[in-house]
């Protein structure tokens, strides 16, 4: 057995005696616990977020910036997708949001001098907060073969490195990833030139996160998003949000929510934690939110166990058809399937269900007669139901409920997968995919004249394989921190080291900066908060957020320098360098007129005719969704599709538990703002493991212990660990934990992911706890023991130097 140690997130290093070559050893001896909260938002958010803005932009740059954030005349937000409503406060933003601005406003800066002044291995030697607060990067930068330092290079230069080795390798070598800033221009642009160069490897962030929610909806109702406006938020009489919390991930929900409890509407919340954000939200815009109690979110909390939502639903769906509280007309004209799955639940094993779920059949009860109650009903999810192991068949299962009542293309009702980030949905829309329908590939064809590939290309899991089997030497990453979001972490750094060439696309330092390809590029970028001037004037670029709405962005900042380019004119100047003028593709007249890529979108996307007038209309416009619209359903079958899954009821040893990754609220997705969660009570760390006191307690451990995290991976016999976190006692169900990511990456194996979907399974990592230090001491035992047995050629395998 290999044992993989690591402090953190730890490079491919298995010589405990070796220096760390990626993640520092970090100090949290500071860490501090309070009491969670038992709401949201409220004066703290607000002041929080003005300190933020204040300290990092200063009081011009914050009310140039903020007093644009998310406006009609503004640009959007590069955090969270959530919906724009179409009436909005002057301060349409939420204390992330304000973070996210901040980040990118930030006035310091990364120049040329800094990078001369750090090495890699001293950067390395920092912890990822320090890195993404350094500042903006401010002009390209090389590292060479062999090299210590990265140091400048000039734009012509670096498209010229990239097209050099592009031409020199098998397109099916290369892998182009997109993290979901993207806007819809540079996406198109971005997707045109990979397929023009002759490969389908487009893995995205989607891969990572809503992957399950795009293939089981694609099969449950024939396209995989949402299929509701926000006008439904509002008028629906039950919210159920499971495997969500929008106090952190998508705070500006708490006010749609709170709109939606004045007009009447009940809430349930699925969710293993209690979330401060599903017990109550004190609006700061409204005088009850600052000197009343607010509003209360969640009627009813169910806490269900990690992957345990499957068996709830079916629960759920087992009690209505008892009650007989269908919509047999719905059902008669609109679907298909329901006899079988009928069959199925009549079978249902309520043992099972409870064993699974963590729930008394009498609390699941509550939640059925609530929803027999409801006119209209809206299913929220997020990353909870997605990264789980039988994620796909969740969602399904989910939408299985939706069709029984016919929440499905009536107002106020629907499915509602709430994206995390601000334009993952635009980006896929725009042909981001690895996997792309063929409709699109044949618009694509007449459009540009040549023919796209049409096989499948890599996933974001795949991509990582193809890197460590040496079957890929090329990355580029449009935007994102792929190292620190991708799964395990050892597997991942390895396969990145290993390329010949690495690029980056981005606005600030983040780690993906420092595990690099023999050569490695940073390309710089504009970011949504900067105008963006090109050949025939000032531009502005398109987003598409969670309910299919499509508007546009212009920011009101000057560049951070006189160096930066923006996505678009990188995108097409690696184009231009690599393919020329191939297929005739005008590169350049894109760069200098974004209207040129909005008319190729208005001719390829459906559902995007006069794009560019439409979009350039205050608010935009929103993309036609045939379900919600019209009751029709592009499925094989033409009707909604019930489908029948087993229960899947995982099987933990004693003495283990269930562990989700999971965010503080000082980060969004990789990019930490700050050390402090204080909804959770987290003050000046993030190594904490959050645990039930009787788990604590039959684990022979006390509140304060420090702690490894090991989780076994019997595929390839490896022992995977995270090292030195204290416990907090928390509630949480019985058996289950969780914890920060990208902490906790390491803990999830390569080859552990969705059913049908290839997501990592990050919400249901079983994890094993011994006393910090134990896990270190007991690899380097055994490396001595088989040292001495076979002269140590197979004590470890040797690790892997990221310089």
């Amino acid at each position: 057995m290999i044992l993989s140690a690591h402090r953190g997130s730890v490079a491919a290093m298995t010589d405990p005696d070796a220096v760390d070559q990626v993640f520092p050893d970090v100090d949290e001896a500071g860490l501090r616990v309070s009491h969670q909260k038992d709401w949201a938002a409220g004066v703290p958010g607000v002041a929080v977020a003005m300190k933020t803005a204040l300290t990092q932009m200063g009081p011009i740059r914050s009310a140039k910036t903020l007093l644009k954030l998310n406006q009609k005349d503004g640009f959007d937000c590069m955090s969270c997708a959530w919906p724009d409503p179409d009436h909005r406060h002057t301060a349409e933003f939420c204390e992330n949001g304000a973070k996210a601005v901040s980040h990118e406003g930030n006035k310091k800066r990364v120049t040329p001098q800094f990078f001369a002044e750090h090495s890699l291995d001293q950067l390395r030697a920092h912890d990822d907060y320090w890195l993404g607060m350094q500042g903006r990067i401010t002009h390209p930068m090389v590292k060479q073969p062999g090299a210590t330092h990265y140091s400048p290079i000039e734009w012509d230069d670096a498209f010229a490195l990239i097209a050099r080795h592009l031409s020199s390798i098998d397109p099916d070598e290369a892998i182009f990833y997109t993290s979901g800033r993207a806007s819809n221009e540079a996406a198109f642009a971005y997707q045109l030139f990979v397929r023009a160069y002759g490969t389908n490897n487009l893995p995205d962030c989607s891969n990572m996160c809503h992957e399950s929610t795009s293939v089981a909806l694609a099969e449950a109702i024939g396209i995989g998003k949402a299929s509701v406006r926000m006008s439904d938020v509002y008028d629906a009489d039950l919210l159920v949000i499971a495997g969500q919390n929008p106090g952190t991930n998508h705070p500006r929900m708490l006010s749609a929510l709170e709109i939606a409890k004045h007009r009447g509407a009940k809430i349930i919340a699925i969710n293993p934690l209690n979330e401060p954000g599903l017990m109550r939200f004190k609006n700061p815009q409204k005088p009850r939110g600052v000197i009343g109690d607010g509003v209360q979110i969640a009627d009813l909390h169910l806490p269900v166990k990690l992957n345990g939502d499957l068996a709830l639903f079916q629960g759920i769906a087992a009690l209505l058809l008892e009650q007989d509280a269908l919509d047999r007309a719905f059902i008669d004209e609109h679907t298909t399937g329901f006899a079988e799955w009928r069959e199925h639940l009549r079978a249902l094993d309520w043992v099972q269900v409870e064993q699974s779920s963590g729930l008394t059949k009498a609390q699941i009860a509550q939640a059925a007669e609530m929803i027999a109650a409801s006119r209209a009903t809206i299913y929220f999810w997020a990353m909870g139901l997605t990264q789980h192991r039988n994620a796909v068949n969740t969602i399904r299962e989910l939408c299985n409920l939706a069709f029984l009542r016919g929440d499905i293309g009536k107002k106020g009702a629907g499915l509602f997968p709430v994206r995390g980030h601000s334009n993952v949905q635009g980006d896929r829309t725009m042909g981001i995919w690895e996997r792309p329908p063929e409709r699109f590939l044949d618009s694509l064809a007449t459009e540009f004249g040549f023919e796209p590939p049409r096989e499948h290309g890599h996933d974001v899991v795949d991509s990582i394989r193809a890197l460590r089997d040496g079957k890929a030497s090329f990355f580029l990453g449009l935007g994102g921190n792929f190292v620190d979001a991708s799964p395990d972490t050892d597997v991942t750094y390895a396969a990145l080291s290993s390329a010949a060439l690495t690029v980056q696309i981005s606005t600030t330092l983040n780690r993906s900066h420092l595990v690099t390809g023999d050569t490695a590029l940073i390309l710089p970028t504009l970011g949504r908060t900067e105008t963006d001037v090109q050949a025939s004037g000032p531009q502005q670029v398109t987003v598409e957020d969670s309910v299919c709405a499509v508007h546009a962005s212009h920011g009101p900042l000057q560049p951070a320098s006189e160096h930066l380019r923006s996505e678009v004119a990188i995108v097409t100047g690696i184009a231009q360098a690599t393919l020329g003028d191939r297929y005739g593709i005008a590169w350049a007249a894109m760069r200098d007129d974004y209207d040129v890529i909005r008319d190729h979108i208005s001719r390829v996307v459906a559902g995007c005719e006069n794009y560019s007038e439409r979009a350039k209309q205050p608010g935009g416009f929103t993309l036609p969704h045939p379900p919600r619209d019209s009751r029709t359903f592009p499925t094989k079958s033409g009707k909604a599709e019930f489908h029948v899954a087993p229960i899947d009821v995982m099987q933990v040893p004693q003495k283990h538990l269930v562990l989700q990754t999971l965010r503080s609220h000082d980060q969004f997705n990789t990019t930490i703002y700050g050390l402090d969660d204080r909804y959770r009570g987290i003050h000046d760390g993030r190594r904490v493991i959050f645990i039930h006191r009787e788990d604590i307690a039959m684990l022979g451990f006390e509140p304060g212990d420090m702690v490894d995290l090991i989780t076994h991976w019997e595929a390839d016999e490896i022992d995977r660990v995270a090292r030195d976190f204290r416990i907090v006692e928390y509630a949480t169900p019985r058996g289950s934990a969780a914890a920060y990511y990208p902490e906790t990456n390491p803990l999830i194996p390569l080859d552990s992911t969705a059913e049908g979907s290839n997501t990592p399974t990050s919400k249901a990592v079983i994890i094993r706890l011994v006393p910090a230090g134990s896990a270190l001491e007991n690899d380097r035992a055994d490396g001595q023991e088989q040292v001495g047995a076979d002269e140590g050629h197979k004590a470890r395998p040797e690790p892997v130097h990221l310089s």
